[in-house]
């Protein structure tokens, strides 16, 4: 059995049926198992209304079928992985296990889901051929967005087994695989719980709001803005004491955890109420009849929001120094992550990864310590008379990671450094930088090549947004590869792959009027765009998080696209007051007019592209963005976001035996009926309250762009002639008022103007 063909989910909890999901993106069949006899069909239906969206696509719940355990137990016969997913009750589990062991063929994976419960326990008294089919998988929650997967084996579980689940995980559903070994919290819920258990304390014994502790423990260690209270509220106050009370009970007297879970009767009263966070009626933080607000942690009554302000992270040794609450939490989850080598994991980078993936932070504990120096660390522990674990004490005067020449390594448990190594085929572009320089630079953008004759075009601006030094580094890039190479990727390692055209620089250059240089911008980007479009090698772009405005439209004039399946891309500038004007309009009216589902005619085409240009749709993922053609059929999707850069290579030097420039399209667009068919459709949404006042000024502008402007319906204009008229329409917005005022708000609140 060389893969996982079909898999199932039993227990369709909120987790259970997540994780069933995940299977369905990855368009693996599952069979979803659940105690209740409709319990997993509810479950996929609550999932379909769910938001965030546990499927891709509404398509992929088809994947899934429902059942329940008494009737439907023989069906995992035909499956190759069963995850069980029930309530964290060992008798309970152990039960399921002898009916799955009594129905699933030799060499069927079965994993438990369990963050709390340790293996050994787990398969105690089972059979020799059910513990060799055995192992954990941990999923962190919610299981489409979160990368971070625990792996757990144990002396009998077979290695082969492990590594096809393993590979499976990685390369199929996406997800990042840590190997934990078998001990209570495995790794990020260990750490991580103790780190949220200590943040609350101290923030209670230091007299700090909710509002202070979050910010000081959020943004400047690279934690989200969540920071501890925000978080416990995502994941759910109720939650925290079951997870406090395994680890409490399964972790010896000597434990660091055991001074840190003091009993907390604030807690249970919220929890009692009904405030259990986000799920509830609010937790720390709630939506009041008023606005946000927070409770007070002296009193336990609410009261409005307070800003705090969040001090500098730049210099990780001084904001430890003057802040008694960062050192004290940050201090002592330091030093408790470096007591968990090798107890919980087998190296420091192991525990990096894992609260990198499974909590968010940008570094991991060791990356930060070695910020910070291990001496240092030790020696203020020290003075505060905090243990010192046997890690970091043999750290002083080193650094747990180094490089040596272009290999990266990390510091063992040894005393000793070794090589860090990626999982097999897997590129990265910090890895390319590490060992040479770009073909061409400049503040905005830089070109690498990354090997077999593709180069990479990288995005390094501010917020990966497009301005003119990267379009001219663009520019210059395709002469380099039509004169050298084979193909080019378009990618970068950045949060999002491109927010779109540079906002700030756009305001300001209206602000003093210099239109000439807003005129060169929009027609540097149409220029350039089309040359990508049309040049003789093959490009490849590889999207992943935001792909915006800009960011779209260098996809949509890309020869191909390989995109993470975590991609929102769409044509937002109607929201900032302007119609797209790199060619967006022009891709997608081509795209929609050749689309086999559109009925033909002059008119269907152009209405899809003014709904979803006019709206601002943005896909909710790689699937749902080719359901709105933002991405053609035949583009790719990769799961796994370390594999992105490698696939979109694979993908080029696919294309370029074969690869022929494509031809440029004609419009058939229904002209001056159109247009005012348009115009009266935003008229009514204005009437139903679904459109501001200024909506109809852009939305017209949209509509003469669609229509074809001037053009009779018996005409067939070309490419250059759309693009003329947004560029035409893009100017005359950006010199009103309104756009100016929806392009400042944007900037300074992050949320679009309603005017």
């Amino acid at each position: 059995m060389d893969t996982i063909r079909k898999a199932a989910v039993i227990g369709a909890g909120t987790m259970g049926a997540a994780i069933a999901a995940q299977f369905a993106n990855a368009g693996v069949p599952v069979l979803l198992l659940d105690v209740v006899p409709d319990g997993a069909a509810n479950a996929i239906a609550k999932m379909l209304k769910t938001k965030p969206a546990p499927f891709m696509s509404a398509r992929a719940a088809k994947l899934v079928t429902p059942g329940n355990i008494e009737d439907d137990l023989p069906q995992l016969a035909s499956c190759d992985w069963v995850v069980e997913a029930i309530i964290e009750r060992l008798d309970v589990k152990q039960e399921l296990y002898r009916k799955i062991d009594a129905v699933c063929r030799p060499g069927t994976a079965v994993s438990s889901n369990t963050s709390t419960i340790p293996l050994a326990k787990l398969t105690e008294g089972m059979p020799e051929s059910f513990k060799r089919d055995f192992l954990i998988t941990h999923f962190f929650n919610p299981p489409r967005y979160m990368r971070l997967l625990e792996l757990v084996t144990g002396p009998e579980t077979s290695a082969d087994l492990a590594a096809k689940v393993a590979n499976f995980t990685d390369h199929v559903l996406g997800k990042s695989v840590v190997k934990a070994k078998d001990s209570p919290g495995f790794i990020a819920n260990r750490l991580g719980v103790f780190w949220l258990q200590t943040g609350v304390i101290e923030a209670m014994d230091a007299g700090l709001t909710v509002e202070e502790a979050d910010a000081i423990m959020g943004r400047p260690f690279g934690i989200p803005k969540t920071g501890v209270f925000g978080l416990i509220d995502l994941v759910g106050l109720d939650l925290m004491p079951h997870i406090n009370a395994s680890l409490a009970g399964a972790l010896p007297a000597s434990d660091a955890f055991h001074a840190t879970n003091r009993d907390l009767p604030l807690l249970k009263k919220m929890i009692a109420e009904g405030y259990t966070g986000r799920k509830g009626k609010g937790g720390f933080y709630r939506k009041g009849a008023k606005g946000r607000e927070a409770i007070d942690l002296a009193s336990g009554d609410y009261r409005a929001v307070q800003k705090a302000t969040a001090p500098d992270g730049r210099d990780l040794r001084a904001l430890l120094t003057q802040s008694p609450y960062a050192w004290r939490v940050m201090g002592q989850t330091l030093a408790y992550a470096a007591s968990l080598v090798p107890e919980a994991a087998e190296d420091i980078h192991a525990i990096d990864e894992a609260m990198r993936l499974g909590y968010n932070w940008k570094s991991g504990p060791f990356e930060m310590i070695d910020k910070l120096g291990a001496g240092w660390l030790a020696e203020k522990l020290a003075a505060d008379s905090f243990p010192v674990p046997a890690m970091l004490a043999a750290a002083k005067g080193k650094s747990f990671y180094r490089l040596n020449g272009a290999t990266r390594e990390y510091l063992g448990t040894d005393g000793t450094y070794h090589k860090l190594t990626r999982p097999e085929g897997v590129l990265m572009l910090e890895d390319i930088k590490l060992s040479s320089k770009p073909l061409l630079k400049n503040p905005s953008a830089a070109l690498w090549d990354i090997g077999d004759g593709v180069l990479c075009f990288e995005l390094t601006s501010k917020s990966t947004s497009w301005d003119q030094q990267n379009l001219e580094l663009l520019d210059q890039s395709i002469d380099l590869v039509q004169q050298n190479h084979k193909a080019m990727v378009i990618y970068n390692e950045s949060t999002h792959f491109s927010a779109g055209a540079n906002l700030g620089l756009a305001l300001f250059a209206a602000n003093i009027a210099a239109w000439g240089e807003i005129e060169k911008l929009v027609a540097s980007g149409q220029r350039i765009f089309k040359k990508l479009k049309y040049a003789p090698f093959p490009s490849v772009a590889a999207p992943f998080g935001m792909a915006l405005g800009g960011g779209c439209e260098i996809v949509l004039h890309s020869s191909a696209v390989q995109a993470h399946a975590e991609t929102y891309i769409g044509l937002v500038e109607c929201g900032v007051g302007l119609v797209p004007a790199w060619g967006g309009c022009t891709e997608m009216l081509a795209r929609w007019a050749t689309n086999k589902a559109m009925p033909h005619g002059p008119m269907p085409a152009a209405a899809k592209v003014f709904e979803t240009i006019s709206t601002a749709t943005v896909s909710k993922s790689a699937a749902n963005a080719k359901e709105l053609l933002f991405l053609r059929d035949t583009d790719g999707i990769t799961m796994n976001r370390y594999r992105l850069l490698a696939d979109a290579k694979a993908k080029a030097l696919e294309m370029v035996e074969a690869y022929t420039a494509p031809e440029p399209p004609t419009y058939q667009l229904p002209g001056e009926d159109g247009r005012v068919a348009f115009t009266m459709a935003v008229k009514d949404f204005r009437k139903k309250g679904l459109a501001t006042p200024y909506d109809e000024v852009v939305a017209g502008e949209l509509g003469g762009v669609l229509s074809g402007g001037a053009a009779d319906i018996i005409d067939r204009p070309g490419e250059q002639d759309i693009l003329s008229l947004e560029h035409a329409a893009f100017m005359r917005l950006i010199k009103q008022g309104g756009t100016l005022a929806r392009i400042e708000t944007m900037l300074t609140t992050g949320k679009p103007l309603r005017n």
